[in-house]
Protein backbone atom coordinates (compact mmCIF):
# COMPACT_ATOMS: atom_id res chain seq x y z
CA UNK A 1 0.00 0.00 0.00
CA UNK A 2 1.41 3.37 -1.02
CA UNK A 3 2.52 5.89 1.89
CA UNK A 4 0.20 8.48 3.04
CA UNK A 5 1.22 12.18 2.39
CA UNK A 6 0.25 14.57 4.36
CA UNK A 7 0.56 18.03 3.15
CA UNK A 8 1.14 20.85 5.90
CA UNK A 9 0.24 24.65 5.69
CA UNK A 10 -0.35 27.33 7.35
CA UNK A 11 -2.69 30.82 6.25
CA UNK A 12 -4.04 33.96 7.03
CA UNK A 13 -7.23 32.93 4.73
CA UNK A 14 -9.82 31.93 6.65
CA UNK A 15 -10.93 28.34 4.34
CA UNK A 16 -13.43 29.74 2.05
CA UNK A 17 -10.71 32.55 0.76
CA UNK A 18 -7.84 29.62 0.87
CA UNK A 19 -10.13 27.80 -2.29
CA UNK A 20 -8.69 30.38 -4.38
CA UNK A 21 -5.03 30.82 -3.35
CA UNK A 22 -2.65 29.22 -5.16
CA UNK A 23 -2.34 26.37 -2.66
CA UNK A 24 -5.82 25.98 -2.22
CA UNK A 25 -6.59 25.86 -6.29
CA UNK A 26 -3.70 22.83 -6.42
CA UNK A 27 -5.00 20.78 -3.40
CA UNK A 28 -8.35 20.76 -5.71
CA UNK A 29 -6.95 19.96 -8.72
CA UNK A 30 -4.99 17.05 -6.90
CA UNK A 31 -8.20 15.99 -4.82
CA UNK A 32 -8.67 12.74 -6.51
CA UNK A 33 -5.04 11.29 -5.63
CA UNK A 34 -6.20 8.96 -2.94
CA UNK A 35 -2.82 8.85 -1.20
CA UNK A 36 -2.40 12.64 -0.76
CA UNK A 37 -4.50 14.46 2.94
CA UNK A 38 -4.08 17.92 3.24
CA UNK A 39 -4.04 19.62 7.04
CA UNK A 40 -3.96 23.19 6.61
CA UNK A 41 -4.32 25.89 9.88
CA UNK A 42 -6.98 28.54 8.89
CA UNK A 43 -6.97 32.20 9.80
CA UNK A 44 -3.61 31.41 11.26
CA UNK A 45 -1.42 33.43 13.59
CA UNK A 46 1.13 31.61 15.19
CA UNK A 47 4.70 30.58 13.86
CA UNK A 48 5.15 28.22 10.95
CA UNK A 49 7.63 26.25 13.41
CA UNK A 50 4.63 25.55 15.63
CA UNK A 51 2.21 24.39 13.26
CA UNK A 52 4.81 21.91 11.45
CA UNK A 53 6.16 20.57 15.16
CA UNK A 54 2.37 19.82 15.27
CA UNK A 55 2.15 17.73 12.82
CA UNK A 56 5.45 15.61 13.68
CA UNK A 57 4.29 14.98 17.17
CA UNK A 58 0.70 14.17 15.95
CA UNK A 59 -0.29 10.52 16.37
CA UNK A 60 -2.77 10.75 14.16
CA UNK A 61 -0.32 12.09 11.31
CA UNK A 62 0.44 10.73 7.92
CA UNK A 63 3.75 8.98 6.74
CA UNK A 64 4.86 11.46 4.85
CA UNK A 65 4.83 15.11 5.93
CA UNK A 66 5.12 17.83 3.43
CA UNK A 67 5.68 21.39 5.08
CA UNK A 68 4.74 24.17 2.19
CA UNK A 69 3.62 27.68 2.13
CA UNK A 70 0.05 28.67 1.33
CA UNK A 71 1.01 30.76 -1.78
CA UNK A 72 2.28 27.82 -4.05
CA UNK A 73 0.91 26.65 -7.24
CA UNK A 74 1.80 22.96 -7.27
CA UNK A 75 2.39 22.02 -11.21
CA UNK A 76 3.28 19.12 -11.58
CA UNK A 77 0.47 16.13 -11.48
CA UNK A 78 2.74 13.76 -10.44
CA UNK A 79 3.38 15.34 -7.43
CA UNK A 80 3.46 12.48 -4.99
CA UNK A 81 5.35 10.37 -6.59
CA UNK A 82 8.21 12.87 -7.17
CA UNK A 83 8.10 13.39 -3.57
CA UNK A 84 8.29 9.49 -3.03
CA UNK A 85 11.07 9.50 -5.27
CA UNK A 86 12.76 12.07 -3.94
CA UNK A 87 12.62 10.67 -0.32
CA UNK A 88 13.97 7.14 -1.39
CA UNK A 89 17.88 8.95 -2.04
CA UNK A 90 17.12 11.83 0.52
CA UNK A 91 15.80 11.76 4.18
CA UNK A 92 14.59 15.24 3.66
CA UNK A 93 13.99 16.82 0.42
CA UNK A 94 13.33 20.56 -1.32
CA UNK A 95 13.40 23.07 -4.63
CA UNK A 96 16.33 24.74 -4.09
CA UNK A 97 19.48 24.83 -1.96
CA UNK A 98 22.50 25.15 -1.08
CA UNK A 99 25.51 22.12 -1.24
CA UNK A 100 27.53 24.23 1.22
CA UNK A 101 27.35 26.25 4.68
CA UNK A 102 29.61 29.51 5.02
CA UNK A 103 29.95 31.30 8.68
CA UNK A 104 27.62 34.34 8.70
CA UNK A 105 25.06 33.12 6.35
CA UNK A 106 21.55 34.92 6.24
CA UNK A 107 20.14 32.29 2.73
CA UNK A 108 20.27 29.29 1.09
CA UNK A 109 20.23 31.46 -1.62
CA UNK A 110 23.28 34.54 -0.99
CA UNK A 111 26.62 34.13 0.10
CA UNK A 112 27.83 36.33 3.03
CA UNK A 113 31.04 36.31 1.34
CA UNK A 114 29.96 38.29 -1.99
CA UNK A 115 25.96 39.05 -0.95
CA UNK A 116 25.27 37.78 -4.50
CA UNK A 117 24.27 34.21 -5.83
CA UNK A 118 26.33 31.50 -4.16
CA UNK A 119 27.32 29.73 -7.34
CA UNK A 120 28.40 27.52 -8.14
CA UNK A 121 27.04 25.69 -4.83
CA UNK A 122 23.67 26.05 -5.54
CA UNK A 123 21.49 23.51 -6.49
CA UNK A 124 17.69 22.49 -7.71
CA UNK A 125 15.07 25.06 -9.39
CA UNK A 126 11.80 26.39 -8.47
CA UNK A 127 9.78 29.17 -10.60
CA UNK A 128 8.94 32.33 -8.72
CA UNK A 129 5.97 35.56 -9.89
CA UNK A 130 2.18 36.27 -9.68
CA UNK A 131 0.71 33.60 -12.06
CA UNK A 132 0.86 30.23 -12.41
CA UNK A 133 4.22 28.77 -14.84
CA UNK A 134 5.94 31.48 -14.46
CA UNK A 135 9.64 31.61 -15.74
CA UNK A 136 12.32 28.91 -13.91
CA UNK A 137 15.12 29.42 -12.08
CA UNK A 138 17.90 27.07 -12.36
CA UNK A 139 19.62 27.44 -9.44
CA UNK A 140 22.15 23.97 -10.42
CA UNK A 141 22.30 20.61 -10.95
CA UNK A 142 19.01 18.38 -9.54
CA UNK A 143 18.85 15.36 -7.07
CA UNK A 144 21.69 17.09 -5.25
CA UNK A 145 22.71 17.23 -1.78
CA UNK A 146 22.69 19.95 0.34
CA UNK A 147 23.86 21.69 3.86
CA UNK A 148 20.70 24.12 3.28
CA UNK A 149 17.16 23.90 1.99
CA UNK A 150 14.65 27.02 1.31
CA UNK A 151 11.96 26.43 3.40
CA UNK A 152 9.43 27.00 0.49
CA UNK A 153 8.10 23.51 0.33
CA UNK A 154 10.33 20.78 3.13
CA UNK A 155 9.02 16.68 3.05
CA UNK A 156 9.98 14.18 5.10
CA UNK A 157 9.36 11.18 6.51
CA UNK A 158 7.51 11.41 9.85
CA UNK A 159 9.65 8.26 11.37
CA UNK A 160 12.56 9.73 10.37
CA UNK A 161 11.82 12.81 12.06
CA UNK A 162 10.32 11.40 15.10
CA UNK A 163 13.53 8.88 15.74
CA UNK A 164 15.87 11.49 15.16
CA UNK A 165 14.13 14.49 17.23
CA UNK A 166 14.29 16.57 14.55
CA UNK A 167 11.82 19.18 14.60
CA UNK A 168 11.23 23.11 13.87
CA UNK A 169 12.71 25.54 16.61
CA UNK A 170 9.66 27.79 17.70
CA UNK A 171 11.91 31.08 17.88
CA UNK A 172 11.94 31.27 13.97
CA UNK A 173 8.14 32.03 13.40
CA UNK A 174 8.50 32.86 9.60
CA UNK A 175 12.03 33.25 9.18
CA UNK A 176 15.23 31.39 9.85
CA UNK A 177 13.10 28.36 10.44
CA UNK A 178 14.09 26.67 6.99
CA UNK A 179 18.41 27.65 8.10
CA UNK A 180 17.70 26.22 11.35
CA UNK A 181 16.10 23.07 10.62
CA UNK A 182 18.12 22.21 7.97
CA UNK A 183 21.31 22.20 10.15
CA UNK A 184 19.05 20.48 12.86
CA UNK A 185 18.57 17.46 10.58
CA UNK A 186 22.20 17.59 9.18
CA UNK A 187 23.41 17.63 13.19
CA UNK A 188 21.26 14.67 13.25
CA UNK A 189 23.21 12.86 10.78
CA UNK A 190 20.15 13.17 8.06
CA UNK A 191 20.94 13.60 4.32
CA UNK A 192 19.49 16.97 2.95
CA UNK A 193 18.51 17.13 -1.43
CA UNK A 194 16.61 19.01 -3.86
CA UNK A 195 14.50 17.13 -6.13
CA UNK A 196 12.84 18.16 -9.43
CA UNK A 197 9.26 19.13 -8.88
CA UNK A 198 7.52 21.71 -10.64
CA UNK A 199 5.56 24.63 -8.62
CA UNK A 200 5.40 28.23 -8.67
CA UNK A 201 6.08 30.67 -5.58
CA UNK A 202 4.33 33.53 -5.56
CA UNK A 203 6.27 35.79 -2.64
CA UNK A 204 9.70 37.52 -3.37
CA UNK A 205 10.05 36.88 0.40
CA UNK A 206 10.55 39.24 3.19
CA UNK A 207 14.21 39.79 3.50
CA UNK A 208 15.47 42.40 5.27
CA UNK A 209 12.29 43.34 7.21
CA UNK A 210 12.75 44.19 10.81
CA UNK A 211 11.35 40.85 11.54
CA UNK A 212 13.88 38.81 9.38
CA UNK A 213 16.36 40.93 11.14
CA UNK A 214 14.94 40.05 14.99
CA UNK A 215 14.92 35.99 13.49
CA UNK A 216 18.02 36.56 12.43
CA UNK A 217 19.79 37.98 15.86
CA UNK A 218 17.70 34.58 17.41
CA UNK A 219 19.48 31.81 15.10
CA UNK A 220 23.05 33.58 15.06
CA UNK A 221 22.89 33.93 19.17
CA UNK A 222 21.77 30.04 18.93
CA UNK A 223 24.32 28.97 16.32
CA UNK A 224 27.01 30.89 16.83
CA UNK A 225 28.18 31.23 13.04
Amino acid sequence: MSPVVEIVSATRLSAEEFGSSPLGVSLARMARDPRLVPHVVFENHDGLSAVYNERIESPDAADVLIFIHDDVWIEDYFFVDRVLEGLSRFDVVGLAGDSRRVPGQRSWLNSPLTQQPDHPHLRGAAANGDAPLAPVRFFGPNAAECELLDGVLLAARKATLVERHVTFDPQFDFHFYDLDFSRTARRAGLRLGVWPISVTHRSGGAFGSPAFKENGLRYFAKWGD
